[in-house]
């Protein structure tokens, strides 16, 4: 195997995984940020469940956009 090559997958993985997480990090931010109320207070304190599922659906289909992008 060329070393070459294989850095070269390494260096593309390291940084689209960076990019994803940063993408993660903005999109939970984005949630707290622009929902009217305290997103933590909601989903520890109030437990509310739809708000979480709300939260999580924006995860995985931001999960689905990093990966199509990874794959084409």
């Amino acid at each position: 195997m060329d070393w070459n090559v294989a850095l070269h997958h390494l260096f593309q993985a390291v940084i689209f995984g960076t990019v994803g997480i940063g993408l993660f990090i903005l999109a939970l931010w984005l949630v707290a940020r622009l929902s009217p109320f305290s997103a933590k207070k909601e989903i520890e304190e109030d437990q509310n469940v739809a708000f979480a599922i709300i939260v999580g659906a924006v995860l995985i289909g931001l999960a689905l956009i990093v990966a199509a992008a990874i794959q084409g």
